[in-house]
């Protein structure tokens, strides 16, 4: 188990990884502190204007942790960097050479300089840095003599070097696992997140097939005695006309009225019949142009009666596909009886196809009042309808349908500016078994 005092140091040491102000302010402590340190304790024999140079020098240490600050995860940070080490090497190399060259205990400020940024930048910069630092205490030594034989700069080459390069390289592996820890830990989120997203599937998936086997049978329940209603109205319609009169009129109408009705709530019926026990597709090589066509010209009367205007548009590019068209004439049914629906008196509904690269699709575009934006949010819902007599699966099976020929179904609509919805259907299906 970790000890406080390790968590800390972990967390010190990420800090110093990860966030780029903090590696800038440690850094700053220690090439400041380290000036400071050795100035004072070590008493250089030429006199220097310590605190003025320790003052700069903090204040170009707190430059480089300002100019970090703005934006300390970008690849120019990394460049200020390997610039602000450049700077570092040139101002020991500077004080070595004020201080008595080769005979300087400044050249101890190499250390801590090439292992930190070892351990940011890796074991190749400590060592390029390293090798550097060996060739700044040349030269000055070779400025201020007397001069340093070549075997004294290649031990202080190692030994800058030899703590870098190891640094560096546990950094890095340090780095790697953690990486590989992170894309773990995110693969295990994921799997969870699904996990628990396919758990509410379930659950939604539970409900609905409850809903669905209730649904089929109070549908059949019900088909029974709608049928016998219909055929006794119509019975009923038969008498009427036969006898007439005036109260044989107004019971005309009646009768008129119960059947519309009973049509009314057969068709809900049909909807949770459809719902309850979904088949699956049966495809052929049909042609969606000749579809839309006819299905335009079956609804025509009804627009007809309600003083609307029904046209369509089909692109001859479209080719003959794979489709169930008798599901396919369901959903774009639905879709038009919405439209038309929404269009009151005067409107125009189109029913368009056409082409965009290997899609076709299917658009259904009404002139009515639009949809409100809050009705939008649920549209697929099931069961969610603004209808007094509708039962909020025509839009659901539309979308269902659309989708098991592997396709999609969107929608477009603002306040006073119609309603657009377009079924993209991929020409050619993956499979279709």
């Amino acid at each position: 188990m970790a000890t406080p005092a390790r968590r800390t140091w972990t967390a010190i040491v990420r800090l110093l990884e990860r966030d780029e102000r903090v590696f800038a302010f440690l850094l700053a402590v220690v090439m400041v502190g380290g000036l400071s340190t050795l100035g004072l304790a070590l008493r250089p024999r030429h006199r220097i204007d310590l605190p003025s140079l320790v003052f700069w020098f903090a204040m170009y240490k707190a430059g480089i942790l300002a100019l970090v600050s703005v934006n300390p995860r970008s690849q120019k940070t990394r460049v200020v960097f390997i610039g602000a080490l450049a700077v570092d090497l040139l101002l020991v190399f500077a004080l070595l050479y004020l201080t008595g060259g080769g005979d300087s205990f400044f050249y101890l400020l190499f250390f801590p300089l090439v292992a930190v940024n070892a351990y940011y930048f890796g074991p190749w910069v400590g060592f390029t840095g390293a090798v550097l630092a060996g060739l700044l205490y040349a030269a000055a030594a070779w400025l201020a003599p007397p001069p340093l034989t070549w075997t004294a700069v290649v031990i202080m080459i190692s030994l800058v070097g030899l703590p870098a390069l190891a640094v560096g390289v546990v950094a890095n592996r340090e780095r790697r696992a953690r990486t590989e820890m992170e894309r773990l830990n995110a693969e295990l989120t994921g799997t969870l997140t699904r996990l628990r997203a396919a758990q509410d599937e379930l659950v939604v998936a539970e409900r609905m097939a409850t809903v669905g086997r209730l649904s089929l049978k109070v549908a059949h329940e019900v088909r029974n005695p709608i049928a016998a209603i219909e055929l006794n109205a119509e019975l009923v319609g038969d008498l009427v006309k036969e006898r007439g009169g005036p109260d044989m009129e107004e019971a005309a109408t009646l009768v008129t009225a119960i059947r519309e009705q009973v049509n009314a709530l057969d068709a809900i019926t049909e909807e949770y019949l459809a719902f309850a026990r979904f088949p699956r597709p049966q495809y052929d090589e049909d042609s969606v142009n000749e579809m839309v066509a006819a299905l335009v010209e079956f609804v025509r009367p009804v627009a007809t009666r309600q003083g609307s205007a029904v046209e369509a548009t089909t692109d001859q590019a479209v080719p003959p596909m794979a489709i169930d068209r008798t599901l396919l004439r369901q959903a774009i049914l639905n879709l038009v009886k919405n439209g038309l629906e929404a269009l009151g008196r005067g409107g125009k509904l189109t029913v368009g196809t056409r082409r965009v690269d290997d899609q076709v699709e299917i658009v259904i575009r009404d002139t009515g009042p639009g949809i409100a934006p809050d009705v939008g949010k649920r549209l697929f819902e099931q069961f969610f309808t603004t209808k007094p007599q509708g039962t909020g699966l025509g839009l659901y099976i539309s979308r269902q349908i659309i989708e098991e020929h592997g396709g999609t179904l969107r929608w477009e609509s603002a306040p006073g500016a119609g309603t657009t919805f377009t079924a993209s259907l991929p020409i050619k299906k993956a499979d279709h078994v």
